[in-house]
């Protein structure tokens, strides 16, 4: 009997552990209404909530540049805000995991024979400016799309981590069969299950074609999806009454960032080019960069101000004088933080008024696209981010 009930005991102990270990599913239903009435600095602080480093969700996109690829290429640049702003929603428990973005580039016959035509284009990040600069910078030609190798190659090459609650995504995207090149497909996807990383395909064509090209075995045996995708469709956008509102606001909160440090002039810039990036593509592309950057995942504190010392990575008492943008060199210390509190404020009234309008956008985008295409990148990226995150007990 006093063993039974030590064995209880500790089978109690297991599963509390357990459930304060694991994600826990929650609903988002309040967080919505929440959004709705975000309109100040408060608001928007308990809508992003805590920040937290405990969970990621790693998404790594290996896109085929060959020759054909021009529309699967135009569709990623269009909707990787999109994405982002799906992604921002996450839960994991009590948490927000943070997201990191790796690129990869096969196919193109201007990159190296001998690196099997593969190209790491960007390894993880989580700075959202440089993903769309190298995104932008893809170009097509040629193509010897080696599929297991290019899989291989990101499985060595990128730090995947060892948390078994991150979400370790991979899409591959391409039209040609999967099982070209030296390195057997079946053999990558065996390291990529070791890794914890669920290995999803995306081919560009005909379902029944992509089956026949081993795409749909590729997913099977990665704990993936198949999907297929018209990657030559033209995207349509819904305009709203709530775009051009959107579209000032964001200008208004490019004047919030406070550029500091060698890189600080840059990265500004670079903020700048992405939104004229994301402009050309289309108005609304334009506006869902817009929302992106009022959601919790677009930080800037390795070259902003407002954001290096609400996470700390920086003291103003640490800040030198050569490292200060010119509005603030000759001031004391009480007027930086004067000066950035006031910015701080200024950007979360901002941020939960795009936020605001945007829960908005989507109810307007909703009544007018009765039927949403589920052709194009986006849309399947997102169903199968969601249906592998409820995996891990992710809640949206």
């Amino acid at each position: 009997m006093k063993n039974l009930k030590n064995i209880l005991v500790m089978w109690s102990m297991f599963l509390l552990c357990s459930s304060l270990m694991a994600c826990k599913n929650n609903d988002r239903s309040k967080e919505i209404d929440f959004v709705e009435n975000a309109s100040n600095q408060e608001a928007l602080k308990n809508l992003h909530g805590p920040k937290t480093n405990k969970h990621f969700i790693k998404v790594a996109l290996l896109l085929d540049t060959s020759n054909s690829m021009d529309g699967l290429i135009n569709q990623a640049k269009a909707q990787l805000w999109e994405i982002v702003n799906e992604l921002s929603y996450a839960k994991c428990g009590n948490d927000r995991p943070n997201l990191q973005i790796a690129l990869y580039e096969y196919g193109n016959d201007n990159l190296p024979a001998r690196e099997g035509y593969i190209r790491q284009v960007l390894g993880f990040s989580n700075d959202l400016d440089e993903i769309s600069e190298k995104l932008f910078s893809l170009t097509t030609n040629g193509g010897n799309e080696f599929c297991g190798e290019v899989i291989e190659t990101s499985l060595k090459q990128l730090d995947w981590g060892n948390d078994r609650d991150d979400l370790k995504l991979l899409f591959i995207a391409g039209n040609e069969p999967f099982t070209q090149g030296n390195v057997d497909y079946r053999d990558a996807i065996a390291d990529a299950k070791e890794k914890d990383v669920v290995v999803n395909t995306i081919f560009c064509g005909d379902y029944d074609q992509g089956i026949s090209g081993m795409w749909q075995d590729g997913a099977i045996r990665g704990d993936g999806d198949y999907m297929t995708i018209n990657h030559n469709r033209a995207i349509v956008h819904v305009v709203t009454p709530y775009d051009a509102v959107i579209l000032k606001l964001n200008s208004r909160l490019n004047k919030t960032y406070i550029a500091y440090g060698s890189r600080g002039i840059a990265k500004m810039e670079l903020q700048s080019a992405q939104d004229t990036n994301a402009a050309s593509m289309n108005e609304e592309v334009a506006v869902k960069r817009a929302v992106s950057k009022s959601s919790r995942l677009y930080n800037n504190s390795n070259w902003d101000l407002v954001d290096a010392i609400a996470d700390k990575e920086i003291a103003i008492a640490d800040l030198k004088e050569k490292d200060l943008p010119k509005e603030l060199k000759g001031k004391s210390e009480k007027e930086i933080k004067s000066y950035i509190e006031e910015k701080r404020v200024e950007r979360a009234k901002i941020q939960g008024e795009i936020q605001s309008l945007n829960t908005m956008r989507k109810q307007y985008i909703a009544t007018k696209q009765k039927e949403e295409s589920k052709d194009n990148l986006e849309a399947v990226m997102i169903q199968a981010i969601k249906k592998q995150a409820k995996r891990k007990n992710y809640s949206w």
